[in-house]
């Protein structure tokens, strides 16, 4: 897909092996993790593909712009870049423009929430978020920032490296940067959010998922014990990611009513 300015973001698109090629199928937008600065559309390969052929529902998997290179707002103005032509080219990709949910993990469950609140009133909005252990906010004091500080997979100094290269003029409480920092959350799709007990991130997310419900978001809480940060791409370590992939796909496919 070409940018405004003429350059290329680029993207990968699954259908499920159940589909037919005339078929027209709800679509997730995913927006891999990673904390701004690396992954990419191949490290999500397998991911995108159960999620495909689980929830009935086609991926169009983004691979945004990264930081340092790249810094805030880049990879925000991608994602919903991205989203816009999706629908543009919705009988090109062979998609409902209609049912559209935004997703990912990490940083891009970050992406996926400011997009989403970013697009609140628009003629045609995310039907649903699917969140996996988001960040939502930069700066936090919160209880696990320090429970899970060390020796857990995503340390405080791995945090730290992130954010700064990310948000290099330290605009931390940017809502665009900290959707917690939002003044409302009302009018967001529903959620459903995917945490992992052992995440430094896990009290932010619980903190956003009580404020999503209390401001009157439909939002499905889902806590998968036992596992660290980034757990869903390593099944091969954590055989809890492939119960907690099969339960997103499921929700994907009601929340977009894709079927079985």
């Amino acid at each position: 897909m070409a940018r405004p300015d003429g350059s290329a973001l680029l993207a990968r698109l699954y259908r499920p092996l159940s589909s037919q090629p005339r078929d027209v199928l709800p679509l997730l937008i995913f927006l891999h993790g990673g904390g701004w600065c690396v992954g990419d559309v191949t490290s999500y390969d397998v991911l995108c593909r159960e999620l495909a052929n689980l929830s009935g529902c086609a991926v169009l998997s983004v691979d945004y712009r990264l930081a340092p290179e790249h810094p805030f707002p880049a990879a925000l103005d991608d994602a919903a870049f991205a989203f816009r032509w999706a629908v543009e080219q919705a009988d090109l990709l062979g998609i409902d423009p209609e049912r559209i949910a935004l997703g990912g993990d990490s940083a891009g469950g970050n992406l996926s929430i400011v997009t989403a609140l970013d697009l609140r009133g628009a003629a045609i909005a995310p039907r649903f978020l699917l969140l996996v252990y988001p960040c939502t906010e930069i700066v936090s004091a919160r209880p696990s920032r320090q429970r899970y500080a060390e020796g857990y997979f995503l340390d405080t100094g791995t945090l730290q490296w992130f954010f700064e290269r990310y948000l290099p003029a330290g605009n931390s409480e940017d809502w665009r940067a900290s959707p917690m920092r939002a003044e409302s959350l009302q009018g967001l799709p529903p959620v459903l959010m995917v945490t992992a007990e052992f995440d430094p991130l896990v009290d932010d997310c619980l903190a956003f998922a009580a404020r999503l419900r209390d401001e009157g978001v439909d939002t499905e809480y889902l806590q998968v014990d036992g596992v660290v940060h980034g757990f869903l791409t390593l099944g091969k370590q954590f055989p809890q990611a492939a119960q907690a992939i099969y339960a997103a796909a499921r929700a994907l496919a009601r929340a977009l009513n894709s079927g079985d």
